[in-house]
């Protein structure tokens, strides 16, 4: 047997760990401790203002989203990792966003599912830990369970949470992933960094449906990511031009933070985009039957709506494009669709292509 290994400088310790994260491919780790009174605080207030709407599971697990312990017994210190996504520049995004014919997908969501990835990676790391340290408890996670990564990244100095409620950093702005290594190593925590968004309030003005109601506080029911991909049934009416041709997500309020123009292009095949998903068609993806749907979204994020929000989302996006006879009988081929919701949806996007013919629409409903 061999004999066990000394104990380690914990400062040296923590340097090593984010020394290993970024021979791993992460491009930033930072350590947190586990004191969230001032998270847990904000987060009770915004449920009880139920801007969670449908997204039960934020509540379910009453604090143990904000007490890591109550979450994996024994939990000293968090272990905080940044995995960059961006696939393409903000000016190709906006230039998607300018062709209402064209499908705009979350750009997070292009690529393969990033929740595996992460969690291979931090499991590379927990294991690069374990080698060189007496056998440690710890969990991986990757928004895969009750865990407040915002607040826990700020805490490891990872960046701040900006007015829109994403994590934004001065060297990398806000598109990047974020996962977890809950540990009871007792692990130096870095220094918070500041607040850094002053007197900006560009993601405010530009949300289409006005769902960051104040600095810092966004009510989901309002916002087109909740709509196309949390919420189950029916988007309201007064919400669905403002989609525009936005079918699983939203990038607006990350496209014009001024903080994203230090955000650099991602180095992982992984997240680059698939299945041409980047500049795809309105029409040739509300063609796609349901089979075609689970093949063509194999391994990405977007499979989790399934068919029926897919062509629900679609329908209002075709109903929000100018006025074309190819709209008009892309829709027609649905109108009878089994689905209550798709119909419903269909319904409603004829209409408004019936009710202005030859005019085209412009993607800001304000």
């Amino acid at each position: 047997m061999s004999s066990p290994k000394p104990p380690i400088d914990a400062i040296e310790l923590a340097e090593n760990i984010k020394r290993w994260g970024k021979q791993l491919g992460f491009q930033q780790i930072g350590v947190a401790g586990i004191d969230l009174a001032e998270a847990e605080a904000h987060l009770l207030d915004w449920l009880a203002a139920g801007f969670h709407g449908e997204m039960d599971y934020m509540e379910r697990h009453g604090t143990k989203r904000s007490r890591p312990p109550e979450l994996v017994a024994g939990t000293g210190s968090v272990i905080s990792a940044r995995l960059d996504y961006l696939p393409e520049d903000r000016q190709a995004m906006a230039r998607h966003l300018d062709e209402p014919q064209e499908a705009y997908i979350s750009r997070y969501a292009l690529g393969r599912d990033y929740h595996k990835l992460m969690r291979n990676r931090l499991q590379k790391l927990a294991d690069r830990i374990a080698a060189q340290t007496a056998p440690f408890g710890y969990r991986v996670f990757s928004d895969s369970a009750p865990v407040l990564e915002k607040a826990l990244a700020a805490k490891a100095g990872l960046g701040w949470i900006g007015k829109h409620s994403n994590l934004i950093s001065r060297e990398a702005g806000s598109w990047f992933f974020l996962g977890e290594i809950y540990t009871d190593l007792a692990l130096p925590p870095d220094e918070p960094v500041p607040e850094n968004c002053g007197t900006c309030t560009a993601c405010l003005e530009v949300c289409p449906t006005r769902a960051i109601v104040a600095p810092y506080r966004v009510d989901a029911r309002r916002c087109i990511s909740y709509l196309t991909i949390e919420l189950h049934g029916s988007i309201p009416e007064e919400f669905r031009s403002a989609l525009g041709n936005r079918i699983y997500g939203c990038d607006d309020c990350q496209i014009v933070c001024p903080w994203n123009r230090f955000a650099r292009l991602t180095g992982e095949a992984d997240f680059l985009p698939r299945q041409g998903l980047d500049a795809a068609g309105l029409i040739e993806l509300f063609a796609w039957n349901e089979a075609t749907f689970r093949y063509r979204t194999e391994g990405s994020a977007i499979r989790r709506i399934g068919h029926e929000r897919w062509l629900r989302n679609i329908a209002l996006a075709l109903g929000n494009a100018p006025a074309d006879p190819s709209v008009l009988a892309a829709l027609h081929s649905r109108e009878n669709h089994p689905s209550d919701l798709v119909r419903e949806h269909v319904a409603w996007a004829l209409a408004r292509q019936l009710s202005r013919p030859g005019k085209g629409l412009s993607l800001d409903p304000r």
